[in-house]
C-alpha cells in the first residue's frame, strides 16, 4: 500500500515509540513493551490498515496478525514462517487504486471488480505490506544473494540501494555465499545500533529457504559453516538490543522440521505457520482470477462451486485449474476437476499421500455384520454433521487377508468423503522424514473431512524409541500422536489404522481420544458368512457360482477372503481348461461364465492353506485382546473372554506364541 496513506503515518508513529537502546521505555497506557500510536495498533509499523483492538483488515492473512502481535510485544525480533510459504497472498486492500498483478508474475491482473487489487509472493507481501514503511528491506537466499526489496516503488528502491551501497560497497560485489552474506548483515545491524538514535534505520531482513542456511541435524556433527550460521541467528534472536529497536529478521522455510531444532526451539524465535488458504480466500481469489482469464460469466457459479471443493489446493493450483479450464472451454467444476485436484495435491505432497475416490460402500462388504453396523452408524452421524459424536479414529485389526483395507475404503464411500492413504514418508536424509510428514499433515488438516488410511500402522508410525535413527522415529511418533489427539478435527480427519499385529502398536495411539474404536476382523466363522464371502469373491472375479454353491465348507481350513478369491479363480481356470479339452475333442461347449460344482469342489480339495498357523493364531488373539466391543467378536471368542480369567488366559497364550515365533 502507498507510503503516504494515513494508516501508514499512524504505523510510523507506532514504531517510532519503540524504545531505543539505553533509553527508558515510554508507555502512555502503562504497557512498557507494546508501542502505541494515537491509540491505534498498526501491523509492524507499516500502515497495512488501521487495526483497532488488534484486528487486521479482512483481506490480510491471519498469520500476518500473529507476526505483528509478536513483534509489537517486543518479545521477539526473529520469526520463522513455515508451511505454505510458496503460495500467493493478497498485496493490497480494496479501494486503494494501486495497480498490481493479481496472479503474481505468471498471470495477468485479476479483476479489481472482486475487491482485491493484487496477489504476490510471501516475500513481496512482507516487503510491501508488513514492512512497507520501513527504511530497508534486505532479502537473501543462497540462489540470488543479497538484494533489497521495495515492491513497485522505484524511489524507495533507489534510496535503499544508496544507503546499502555506502555500507556494503557496490551492489555488484554484495556477497552471495551464506557465511559472508550473514556476516555482512550482522555488520549492518551492529553499525545501525551504534548510530545516533535519530539516524537509525528501520531494517527488516528476509532470509528465504532457511532450511538450506541452517538445516536440521546433530549439532555436534554440523559443519563449521552451519554451526557458525546457527550461532549467529540464535544470537540475533536473543540480543536484547535488537529487540528494542526497529529490526526484524524473518526466515521462510517450507517445513519447520527441516530447520535446525536449536533455532526452532529457541524461546526467542517465534514460529508461525502459513496455512493453506481458507474457503473465503479460495472463493475470493477464484472469482477474481476467473474474470481475468476469461471464464464466461455464465460459468461463475461453477467457479464458486469449484472454490468450495478445492480444499487442500494452493491459490497457485486454483489459478492453474481456472486457466486450463478457460483455455479448454470446460466447466471449472466438471468431471475433470476431481482428477486435476487429485493430481495437484499428490504432486504438491511429493507422492506422500495417495487419494482414492471410493466407489463402493459398506453394502459391498460381505460378513463382519457387527463391524459394518457400527461403521454405518458413525458414517450417518458424519453425514448429518453430528461431528461431536464421531470417533477420532479406528483401529482395524485381524489376521492377514480379512479385508481391512477394503472395509476402510468402503467406510469412506459410505460417508461420502475423500479417502487418503498415507504412504511411506520416511527418508534416509536427516530432517526430511519429519518435513515430509509435516507437509502431509498440513494438507490433511486443510482437506477435512477426510478418511486417512495408514496400512501396516505398527511399522509405519514408529514409537517412542529412537532405534538408532537420531530420534527420527520418536519425533514421527510424537507428530502423529499430537495430530490424532487434536479434538478440533473430530469428524474432519478420521484416522483408520490397519494392522495385523495391534499388540506392536504403541498404546499411546490406541487410547481413547485417538484410535477410539478397535474393530477386529476374522475369517468366516459360520456357513452363512462363508457362503456370503464366496458370492462376493465371485462377483469381484466377474463369474457366477452354480446354484447351491459353495455348499458346506470345512471351517477348520481357516480360509481368508484372499484364500477364497484364489479358490474361485482356480475353479474358473479348471472350467476353462475342461471347456478347451471338450472343444479339442470336437464336442460343442456352451459359452458360460458359471462355475460348475465339480470345478469348485476340485479347487477346494486342491487348496492348501498357509502353513503359518502359529502366526495366524497370534494375530487372531491380538485382535481379540484389542477389541473394544464384545459384539464385534464371533461366538467362540466372546465365550472365551467371558469366562473367569478368560483375557488372562489369552494373554498367556499370546506370550507363548511370541516365544515360539521368536518375536
Amino acid at each position: 500500500m502507498s507510503q503516504d496513506s494515513p494508516s501508514q503515518s499512524s504505523a510510523a508513529q507506532s514504531t517510532a515509540n519503540r524504545p531505543e537502546p539505553g533509553v527508558a521505555p515510554v508507555a502512555p497506557h502503562g504497557d512498557a513493551n507494546r508501542p502505541t500510536g494515537n491509540g491505534v495498533k498498526a501491523g509492524v509499523g507499516t500502515g497495512s490498515g488501521s487495526r483497532t483492538g488488534g484486528a487486521l483488515p479482512d483481506w490480510c492473512p491471519a498469520w500476518a496478525e500473529r507476526l505483528g502481535d509478536a513483534y509489537l510485544s517486543g518479545t521477539s525480533c526473529v520469526f520463522l514462517l513455515h508451511g505454505n510459504v510458496r503460495d500467493l497472498v493478497p498485496l493490497a486492500p480494496p479501494g486503494t487504486g494501486q495497480s498490481a498483478s493479481a496472479v503474481g508474475t505468471a498471470g495477468g491482473p485479476a479483476g479489481a471488480a472482486d475487491g482485491m487489487v493484487g496477489y504476490g509472493t510471501v516475500p513481496e507481501f512482507l516487503a510491501r505490506e508488513v514492512f512497507g514503511s520501513w527504511d530497508v528491506v534486505l532479502a537473501y537466499d543462497v540462489g540470488k544473494g543479497l538484494r533489497p526489496l521495495a515492491g513497485s516503488d522505484a524511489n524507495r528502491l533507489r534510496t535503499m540501494v544508496q544507503w546499502l551501497s555506502e555500507r556494503l560497497g557496490n551492489a555488484a560485489g554484495w556477497p552471495r555465499e551464506p557465511d559472508a552474506a550473514l556476516a555482512s548483515i550482522d555488520a549492518l545491524l551492529e553499525r545501525n545500533l551504534t548510530d545516533p538514535p535519530e539516524q537509525r534505520k528501520k531494517i527488516a531482513v528476509l532470509l528465504d529457504h532457511a532450511q538450506y542456511l541452517v538445516p536440521d541435524g546433530d549439532t555436534a556433527s554440523a559443519s563449521r559453516g552451519t554451526a557458525g550460521r546457527l550461532v549467529r541467528l540464535v544470537g540475533w534472536a536473543s540480543n536484547p538490543l535488537l529487540r528494542r529497536v526497529n529490526v526484524a529478521i524473518v526466515l521462510l522455510a517450507d517445513a519447520m522440521a527441516e530447520v535446525h531444532s536449536r533455532l526452532v526451539t529457541s524461546p526467542a524465535v517465534t514460529a508461525i505457520e502459513v496455512p493453506l488458504p481458507a474457503p473465503a480466500e479460495r472463493e475470493r481469489f477464484a472469482m477474481a482470477t476467473a474474470r481475468s482469464v476469461g471464464v464466461p460469466a455464465g460459468d461463475l457459479p461453477a467457479v464458486e462451486r469449484m472454490a468450495t471443493l478445492s480444499a487442500g489446493l494452493t491459490l497457485e493450483s486454483i489459478r492453474a485449474i481456472l486457466t486450463l479450464s478457460a483455455r479448454e472451454g470446460s466447466p471449472p467444476d466438471g468431471p475433470e476437476f476431481a482428477a486435476k485436484k487429485k493430481d495437484l495435491i499428490e504432486r504438491s505432497c511429493r507422492g506422500l499421500i495417495e487419494f482414492i475416490q471410493p466407489r463402493l460402500t459398506l453394502d459391498n462388504v460381505a460378513g463382519h455384520e457387527a463391524a459394518k453396523q457400527r461403521l454405518e452408524t458413525d458414517a450417518r452421524a458424519i453425514r448429518r454433521g453430528q461431528l461431536e459424536s464421531a470417533p477420532m479414529g479406528y483401529l482395524i485389526c485381524g489376521p492377514v487377508g480379512t479385508g481391512k483395507s477394503f472395509i476402510a475404503e468402503c467406510y469412506a464411500g459410505s460417508v461420502g468423503i475423500p479417502c487418503a492413504v498415507l504412504k511411506n514418508f520416511r527418508s534416509k536424509y536427516v530432517g526430511e522424514t519429519e518435513g515430509n510428514l509435516e507437509h502431509a499433515l498440513g494438507v490433511l488438516r486443510s482437506l477435512g473431512p477426510v478418511v486417512v488410511i495408514i496400512d501396516e500402522a505398527d511399522a509405519a508410525l514408529g514409537n517412542r524409541q529412537s532405534d538408532g535413527d537420531s530420534g527420527t522415529s520418536a519425533r514421527v511418533f510424537s507428530m502423529i500422536a499430537r495430530q490424532m489427539g487434536d479434538t478440533r478435527y473430530r469428524g474432519k480427519i478420521v484416522w483408520m489404522l490397519l494392522t495385523s499385529r495391534p499388540d506392536l502398536l504403541p498404546i499411546d495411539l490406541k487410547r481413547q481420544g485417538r484410535a477410539e474404536v478397535h474393530i477386529p476382523l476374522f475369517y468366516p466363522h459360520d456357513q452363512a458368512e462363508m457362503e456370503a464371502m464366496f458370492q462376493a469373491m465371485a462377483r469381484k472375479c466377474h463369474v457366477r457360482l452354480a446354484p447351491g454353491l459353495p455348499g458346506p465348507v470345512d471351517l477348520e481350513l481357516g480360509l481368508s477372503g484372499a484364500d477364497i478369491e484364489s479358490i474361485v479363480l482356480t475353479a474358473r481356470r479348471k472350467g476353462l481348461e475342461r471347456a478347451a479339452a471338450e472343444a479339442d475333442a470336437g464336442r460343442p461347449v456352451p459359452t458360460t461364465d458359471e462355475i460348475a460344482v465339480t470345478d469348485l469342489q476340485a479347487a477346494i480339495d486342491d487348496f492348501l492353506p498357509s502353513a503359518q498357523g502359529l502366526e495366524k493364531e497370534a494375530q487372531e488373539i491380538a485382535a481379540v485382546l484389542e477389541c473394544t466391543e464384545k459384539r464385534f467378536l464371533p461366538d467362540r471368542w466372546r465365550e472365551a473372554i467371558s469366562k473367569a480369567g478368560g483375557r488372562a488366559t489369552l494373554q498367556e497364550r499370546m506370550a507363548e506364541l511370541r516365544l515360539m515365533a521368536g518375536s
